[in-house]
Formats: C-alpha cells, sequence, structure tokens
C-alpha cells in the first residue's frame, strides 16, 4: 500500500486528491494537507471582492466530501518539509508521513517587497485569497462612502494579471451600475510591457483588444511600471522605457488601491535543498516531478516555470486553472506508473487558457502551449466569456463536493471555441 499525501487544498490539491483516490483504488491511502477546513474557488475571488458572489458562494468545507471518497484531511498547514524522512512537519508539531508527495501550495504572496503593499500591514487590497477578497469587499463598501481615484494592477514579479485585468473592469461596471463612475478616475498600473502582454508576450492581438477595452472604459494605463511605494494617499511609481531606464515618476493618488503581488515559495519549503529556486518555486521536470527527489511532484502555481520572454520590469509566466488540471493529469498518470513499475510518460498540455470576466462582457485568451512557438493564439470578447466562467465555478465547485472525475474543464472550453490540437486527440480517450 502506498501513501499518497498531497500538500495543499486549493484548485490543484482537490484535484489531485480526488484523481490521485479514483486512479489508485482502495488499494492505496490519500491524504490531504490544507491550511484550514475550506476550499475557496480563487477565479472568483474577484467577484467577491465587488460584491458580486459572498463568500460562501464559493467555499466548501472539505472534511465531509473528501470523507466520503476515503480520503483523510488535516486542516493544519505544514511547517516544514523533511524531504529525506519523507515527513511534512505540521504546525502543531505533529508528523504525517507519505510515500509519494504531491505539492500543491500555491505561492507566497510577496507583499514584503513593496513598501506598503497588502492588506496585512499595508495599505493596498488584494484578491488572491478568499479572506482578502472579503476584506477588499469591506473596503469597497467604505470607499462608496467617499468615492475618489483608484489604483489597480499587478508589481514587478507578477505572474498572474488576468485577475487585475478582471477587478479593473469590474469596478468600473459597478461603479457604472451605481452611477458614481464620473466620480472615480481609475488607473490601471502594470509591470507588463504593453496592456495585454500578460506574461504570455502577447496572445494574439491582445494588446490592442485590451488597449481598446481600457480606452473604452476610460481607465488610464501605465505599463513599463516597478511599484515603488504605497502611501495613506499616493502611489509611487517608476515608469521605465523600452530599455529598463527610468523615463518617468508618478505619484498617483488614491482612496482604493489593489494590486497583484509577486508570488514567491512558501516557506515550508524552501529549506530544501534541490527542491525550489531561489525564489523558493518547486522545479519538475517534464513529468511533474522533482529532479532531487523522485517521490515528489508539484502542480500550479507553486511550479517553477522561466518567464516566457525578459521584460524591462520583471514579469512571470501565469498558471492558470486550465493548465493547473493537465499538471495534476499528468502527475495521476505518472503517480500510477511509478507504483507499478512503469516509466513516466505523461505530460501537461501547459496551454494556457484564461477567461477574464469584464463585468458585461470578458475575453478569453488561449495560447497553446504557452511557451512559444505556438499552435494556437487566439483572443476573443463577448458576453459568452462571462457564461463560460461562470460555468467554470460551477463545473469545479461541484467537482470539490462531489470528487466526480471526469474530462477537465480544458477539454470542454476547447472543444466550446472550436479548438482541437494532435496533444489533445493523444491524451483524450
Amino acid at each position: 500500500m502506498a501513501h499518497v499525501v498531497v500538500l495543499g487544498a486549493g484548485l490543484g490539491g482537490i484535484a489531485a486528491a480526488y484523481d490521485i483516490n479514483a486512479a489508485l483504488g482502495k488499494a492505496h491511502r490519500v491524504t490531504v494537507v490544507g491550511d484550514g477546513p475550506f476550499f475557496n474557488f480563487t477565479p472568483s475571488n474577484p467577484w467577491v471582492a465587488a460584491g458580486w458572489r459572498k463568500a460562501a458562494q464559493i467555499r466548501v468545507d472539505l472534511a465531509e466530501p473528501l470523507a466520503k471518497h476515503g480520503i483523510t484531511f488535516v486542516p493544519i498547514p505544514a511547517e516544514a518539509l523533511l524531504a529525506g524522512e519523507n515527513r511534512l512537519r505540521l504546525r502543531d508539531g505533529s508528523f504525517v508521513g507519505y510515500d509519494y508527495l504531491v505539492i500543491a501550495t500555491g505561492p507566497r504572496l510577496a507583499f514584503d517587497e513593496v513598501p506598503g503593499l497588502g492588506p496585512d500591514g499595508g495599505l493596498t487590497q488584494s484578491i488572491c485569497t478568499g479572506p482578502h477578497a472579503e476584506r477588499a469587499w469591506a473596503a469597497y463598501q467604505a470607499f462608496l462612502e467617499a468615492p475618489g481615484p483608484v489604483v489597480i494592477g499587478a508589481v514587478q514579479g507578477a505572474s498572474c494579471f488576468g485577475p487585475a485585468y478582471e477587478f479593473a473592469m469590474i469596478l468600473d461596471a459597478d461603479l457604472r451600475r451605481r452611477k458614481l463612475r464620473d466620480r472615480v478616475p481609475i488607473t490601471y498600473v502594470t509591470a507588463e510591457p504593453y496592456v495585454g502582454h500578460l506574461g504570455l508576450g502577447g496572445v494574439g492581438d491582445s494588446r490592442g483588444m485590451m488597449e481598446a477595452a481600457l480606452r473604452q472604459r476610460d481607465i488610464r494605463w501605465i505599463t513599463h511600471a516597478k511599484v515603488v511605494s504605497v502611501e495613506a494617499d499616493v502611489v509611487k511609481v517608476d515608469e521605465l522605457d523600452d530599455k529598463g531606464v527610468l523615463y518617468r515618476s508618478h505619484a498617483l493618488p488614491h482612496r482604493y488601491a489593489m494590486f497583484i503581488p509577486a508570488f514567491t515559495g512558501v516557506t515550508a519549503l524552501r529549506e530544501v535543498e534541490g527542491l525550489t529556486n531561489p525564489r523558493g518555486m518547486v522545479l519538475i521536470d517534464p513529468y511533474q516531478r522533482s529532479p532531487s527527489y523522485s517521490n515528489i511532484y508539484a502542480a500550479g502555481v507553486c511550479v517553477a516555470i522561466p518567464p516566457v520572454e525578459a521584460t524591462p520590469v520583471p514579469t512571470g509566466a501565469p498558471k492558470t486553472g486550465f493548465m493547473i488540471e493537465s499538471m495534476v493529469g499528468a502527475i495521476v498518470a505518472n503517480l500510477k506508473a511509478d507504483i507499478e513499475g512503469r516509466p513516466a510518460e505523461a505530460q501537461a498540455t501547459w496551454n494556457a487558457i484564461c477567461l477574464a470576466d469584464m463585468g458585461e462582457t470578458g475575453v478569453a485568451f488561449v495560447a497553446l502551449p504557452q511557451i512559444p512557438p505556438r499552435n494556437v493564439a487566439w483572443v476573443k470578447e463577448g458576453k459568452w466569456v462571462h457564461l463560460a466562467k461562470t460555468a467554470f465555478e460551477k463545473y469545479f465547485l461541484r467537482k470539490v463536493r462531489t470528487g466526480h472525475t471526469h474530462p477537465t474543464f480544458e477539454t470542454y472550453v476547447l472543444k466550446l471555441l472550436g479548438i482541437r490540437t494532435l496533444r489533445d486527440k493523444r491524451r483524450v480517450a
């Protein structure tokens, strides 16, 4: 009997736990170690921060659904990984041993890299976690009593730009509905070299589409932006030129600000020699497996992926929910193969599919694969994108509540868009 421990109870962790459990059967054990009792559907956090969703609508208490499938759940965060001993030390001092470990922790949010950034001791809001989104909604309600300038964006080193665009567009739509938009100048600040870059080097005509979307909504933007500091009423930003030289500095007034921070690896992993890169992200081979520890796999935002291209202000490569599902699929196949004495063969698609809600419409970005050269570089706008994102929310929450393991949502979306690849034909059976 093999004991598989999944570290993390987010998008990647829960998908991995259910899929591994289904693939291995009752002859093996699966344990999930999470940071608290709940699963939170992170892609819906922008809606929570604007009051378009209640936090409880996108949250699932994990104990009961996991137990129904015979999966042990430990809602205590890991304090350290003792990779040489094949065990985790938890925050309460207890230990969990494993034969195989699947790391799906997500990132550490590096608010500390910019003075004044973040909701914990800082002066900006965040939509990166469920509790952060709830606090952002509370702050937004207070803001509505005395509206003023809004600054939204993604700082240097960020690798998740879609939610920042979403939140800017959603606030624009919400303020228009409230007849307050004329009192709220909005500025979008980003490390990207141009809007629509997304950490992907652009997708199709994403630049033209996103510039048009921002102009249509009277949202000013600053690219090549390095956020220097955030003060009580001012965000200080250095704008660089194409060569990375200071072009001009900005002091942007704000009454409400939300920034996506840079991501680093979680503390519990960074001390393990050979496991992570200097930023603490988990190193993997083509089979989602640690090159240093053959019984450790990783999926999701915690995985080390090099930037798609060098940019004057550092930007990272995004890991979307669809890409995470494909990583999990590869892990399940390769872990099962290892247990059965077969070589690893499965690889993730590395397809980047982003459904960005824009309030009354939305934009879909598809890069197949994420890293150029690509077979497909596709971007479209329409109300259907909002419906597709809502469908993804319902699909995944149902998966968490029921444990049903059916074809990935990536497969559904590609079929919806009429996109098929040779890789899809090989792996979808």
